[in-house]
């Protein structure tokens, strides 16, 4: 209740555009963490802007001349995991997931029911390995048998080592990562 569930207000968003245009000055690494079922949807933060902080938050994200690494730790839900999400490299936790929208949400659109949220995941492909397969994200990391709240410390590690080894590759080649990442998003969905 303390965290809104992980769900950010405008005001969140509008928090993390200035940090980026700092990153991107002073051409500082971003990482972003993502557990969130995206962003708050109550009535006073729509009042308050949310669709535009999430979309200007996304630009910043998109914008970046340093180069992005994004963590899916859990769940990765709509245009509030976007807006941080937005990165050079994406990588999933094995058991997390990533979506424009709940499978219940989804179920509830689609079906007029929320008890096939089974069957709308199942369609959505929201698994990290379907994702993989789809080339939205880049790399799955490992979990242990029964999820990294068994083994925290290892899959701790496992993340860092990614999340070093995504920003080594980063830093080593001479691309553009603007350019880069405009590129990788634009191709979503192109080869299926």
């Amino acid at each position: 209740i303390k965290h809104n569930f992980g769900m950010a207000r405008p005001e969140g968003y509008r928090k993390a555009v200035p940090l980026m245009e700092m990153a991107d000055r002073f051409v500082i690494p971003v990482l972003s963490i993502v557990d969130s079922a995206g962003a708050y949807p109550g009535i006073g933060a729509e009042e308050r802007g949310q669709a535009e902080a999430i979309a200007r938050s996304t630009a910043a994200c998109l914008n970046l001349r340093s180069p992005s690494v994004s963590v899916i730790i859990g769940e990765g839900g709509s245009g509030g995991a976007i807006a941080i999400a937005t990165a050079n490299r994406v990588y999933m936790l094995e058991h997390s997931i990533y979506s424009v929208i709940s499978p219940e949400g989804a179920a509830s659109i689609l079906w007029h029911d929320s008890t096939r949220a089974k069957d709308a995941a199942t369609n959505m492909k929201i698994t990290a390995q379907d994702l993989l397969d789809m080339k939205v994200i880049d790399g799955i990391i490992a979990e242990p048998l029964g999820g990294a709240h068994r083994a925290p410390e290892t899959v701790i590690a496992a993340t860092g080592d990614r999340i070093e080894a995504a920003l080594t590759e980063l830093r080593q080649s001479n691309a553009d990562c603007r350019e880069q990442r405009r590129e990788k998003f634009l191709a979503i969905g192109r080869s299926l």
